[in-house]
């Protein structure tokens, strides 16, 4: 008589319990995209009476692009909103292009800050201190210097924030470039980025990054003001944790970010991932457990197990289909992110699939080999909770 082992029973009945959790994350994630991303604004808005916005950049050297990311913000659609470039060295290049974008705009509020001022270990707030100090509106957005902006986009923001909501963020998308690094920016970020970060905004969940992130100025300085966050250097994280906490809600916007910095290629963006996932297991151990099995590779191969162990099924089989409509929806979901056609061949958007797929892997283990961080040309220890301490190299004579 066979013995019925009830403990790999239970492993397999977990698993397969995985397995469906993580398809039911694909289909809230393109029901959310659908209903959420590219929504048109409201025609009867009255856009004169949209509140004040001071817009914080930091900045620090210089990429191709630069030039037109910087210029789109001084074209927005927008009321009344001040430009505040914050540069930690009067000698970084980038001043020198403001300067020129405020000659060729004298109409725009735009003003430059020099130096920061040192009140923690985040260099960024540190060279955004200055300008978030002088700032003169309720509103603070705060935008990275390798974005661009459309036209409409702070208006969407601002319409987003809702009496009960205090902080609206942009989700991380990315710009078309030339070559296949800026394909496989565009696939990460429209399928597994997109897939978990509209699904945890959906749920509620803390998901914001800092690199376009509105928020109400009155609650950071119930906290403390911005320095309060100069102790994290995964500033955004704490500050949307800070706003949840208080009782208000954080929504994501219906306009993506769109990453354009001149400076990228495929190990610029793993490196940029593995300092990501680093910072995400550092504050949510528990991730160290659930990234690996919610990705398609992993997951596949477990619930292929379960289910040929449950139900006797052909675990290859079972294997290849679940690849194949990962990668249908995948591909649905990219669509609806892009807003329209992608700017690449169906063959192009295959190839960096199956890329990102297996690379990525490589970039958890990576995570893991290596609690320090480079950061802006400078070294840090991650500690758990997300504080850091920065680290400094001897100097031999």
């Amino acid at each position: 008589m066979e013995t019925i082992d009830y403990t790999l029973i239970g492993l397999a009945i977990v698993v397969f319990s995985a397995w469906c959790f993580n398809w039911t994350i694909h289909i809230i994630a393109l029901s959310y995209a659908k209903w959420k991303l590219h929504r048109k604004l409201p025609s009867n808005i009255v856009i004169e009476e949209l509140p004040g916005v001071s817009i914080l950049k930091p900045l620090v050297g210089v990429d191709q692009n630069l030039f037109g990311n910087l210029e789109t913000f001084f074209n927005l659609k927008y009321p009344q909103y001040e430009l505040l470039f914050c540069i930690q060295d009067e000698m970084d290049a980038s001043f020198m292009i403001v300067q020129s974008l405020m000659k060729k705009y004298p109409n725009v509020d735009a003003k430059v800050f020099i130096g920061g001022k040192p009140v923690g270990v985040n260099p960024k707030i540190n060279n955004m201190m200055t300008g978030y100090e002088a700032a003169k509106h309720d509103l603070i957005l705060v935008s990275d210097s390798g974005l661009k902006m459309g036209e409409d986009a702070l208006t969407d923001m601002v319409l987003n924030l809702k009496e009960n909501v205090g902080l609206v963020h942009q989700m991380p998308y990315a710009a078309q470039r030339k070559g296949f690094p800026s394909h496989m920016e565009k696939i990460f970020f429209g399928t597994q980025h997109a897939k978990m970060y509209l699904t945890a905004n959906f749920y509620g969940i803390n998901c914001a990054t800092g690199m376009s992130c509105l928020m109400r100025k009155n609650v950071i300085e119930e906290e403390g003001g911005l320095q309060h966050f100069a102790q994290y250097l995964a500033e955004d994280y704490f500050l949307a944790e800070t706003f949840l906490k208080k009782g208000w809600k954080v929504r994501v916007s219906c306009q993506t970010a769109q990453q354009n910095s001149g400076q990228y290629s495929i190990p610029h963006l793993h490196n940029r991932l593995t300092r990501w996932a680093k910072l995400r297991t550092a504050m949510c151990p528990s991730l160290i457990f659930f990234e690996p099995i919610s990705q398609c590779l992993v997951v596949g191969t477990l619930g292929s197990w379960s289910m040929s162990f449950l139900f006797g099924w052909t675990a290859s089989v079972i294997f290849l289909v679940h690849i194949l409509v990962w990668f249908l929806l995948d591909y649905i979901l990219i669509k609806i992110v892009e807003g329209g056609p992608l700017p690449f061949s169906k063959f192009e958007f295959v190839v960096g699939w199956l890329l990102n797929e297996v690379t990525y892997l490589g970039v958890i283990m990576r995570s893991h080999y290596d609690s320090s961080i480079m950061w802006r040309g400078r070294r840090f220890k991650l500690r758990w909770g997300g504080k850091v301490e920065e680290l400094h190299t001897k100097q031999t004579v």
